[in-house]
């Protein structure tokens, strides 16, 4: 069993600092986010630090690395205020995750990784075409976490497409039904095996599964 204060982890070597302390979350989710610069060139990188922040209305964050060198996709969402969230599935994880590759400005991730761009009429960000959750988001808010100059951007979803067979009569989306994958860490990917849905918790009422 390792136990480890902060100083402990303060001595770790660089590189291995972060894959410990990337795997402490627990599995997360794979999106890729797909942008547009003012100038026409499509962009696509890969997040694991999309949340939910709200349903009514419907907002979702996600956090960026410091901008203290080019971001391309933090760069057109702040531009253009346009930007889509692509779950990641099993047909596609490798060639999301060769999104993170640094390629230059002017080099499309989606040719250079095969992904092929897609769009709605009534939407100016690419989607990816081969993602089975696409969501359309326009930016509300951004800003600077001053502890460590990472970013935080808000978005609210003002476009949705998922397939009607995997959703639920209650609204709920079964992801794991359209292969949707989870990460840990920096760079391990995971298919799901789901346990069961739970009913409401109440003080007075024991666990119960949903029928």
């Amino acid at each position: 069993m390792m136990i480890l204060n902060n100083n402990d982890l303060n001595q770790f070597h660089e590189r291995y600092r972060a894959h410990f302390v990337n795997s402490l979350s627990g599995y997360k989710s794979a999106n890729l986010i797909g942008t547009r610069s003012l100038q026409g060139d499509e962009n696509l990188s890969i997040v694991s630090s999309v949340f939910h922040l709200g349903a009514n209305p419907p907002f979702l964050g996600v956090i960026f690395r410091p901008h203290s060198v080019r971001r391309d996709t933090l760069e057109n969402i702040i531009e253009t205020e346009s930007y889509t969230i692509n779950h990641v599935n099993s047909l596609i994880w490798k060639e999301a995750h060769q999104t993170s590759a640094r390629y230059e400005e002017n080099q499309s991730e989606f040719k250079e990784t095969g992904l092929e761009p897609y769009y709605h009429d009534d939407f100016d960000a690419p989607f990816v075409a081969q993602s089975q959750v696409k969501i359309g988001l326009k930016l509300r808010e951004y800003r600077t976490i001053e502890l460590n100059k990472t970013v935080l951007v808000i978005g609210e979803i003002v476009h949705v497409e998922v397939p009607s067979g995997a959703v639920n009569e209650d609204g709920y989306i079964n992801i794991e039904r359209l292969d949707t994958v989870a990460v840990s860490g920096l760079d391990c990917y995971h298919t799901t095996h789901k346990l069961a849905r739970l009913e409401y918790a109440k003080p007075d009422k024991q666990v119960s599964v949903k029928q």
